[in-house]
């Protein structure tokens, strides 16, 4: 085998080791995204847990009424650690239930493990600054009621 190829060969080894690497690069530099990621500036929150779990299945009914109700100003995401493994690797889950706060840019705000009340949630959302009322004002707080004669 002549020198020049020999050359060309070991130029284009580096180079596919070159590509591979700046891919693994791109890929990990990248945050962490649910399944079913809804594309859109919407802030998140991440439930990790396990239909196991009894405080995960005391958050399965709030997380589901929550997906509909805050529909098109928050992504809710549910991912049951038992099936997905790697996904508490991924997000560092240490105990579960673990919810995650990510503001619209994708940055983690707040984390919290065990039982969370939406009433909770909702609070934790109001202090970071994002504004659900209107989404769940119905079911949140009870509407006044005056006694006294009518």
């Amino acid at each position: 085998m002549n020198k020049g190829l020999k050359i060309l060969i070991v130029v284009a080894l580096v180079a596919v080791v070159a590509v591979v690497m700046l891919a693994r690069r791109e890929e990990s530099a990248s945050p962490p995204q649910a399944p079913n990621a809804v594309a859109g500036p919407l802030p998140r929150l991440v439930d990790l847990g396990s239909t196991t779990c009894i405080p995960c299945k005391m958050m399965a009914p709030i997380l589901e009424e929550m997906k509909k109700e805050c529909a098109g100003r928050l992504q809710v995401d549910v991912i049951d650690v038992a099936q997905d493994a790697a996904a508490a690797n991924q997000y560092g889950v240490k105990l579960i239930p673990t919810q995650i706060f990510f503001d619209a840019t994708g940055k983690e705000r707040f984390r919290h493990e065990g039982f969370f009340s939406k009433e909770d949630i909702l609070a934790k959302w109001e202090a970071l600054g994002v504004d659900l009322s209107t989404a769940a004002s119905t079911s949140v707080r009870a509407p006044a009621i005056k006694s006294g004669s009518t």
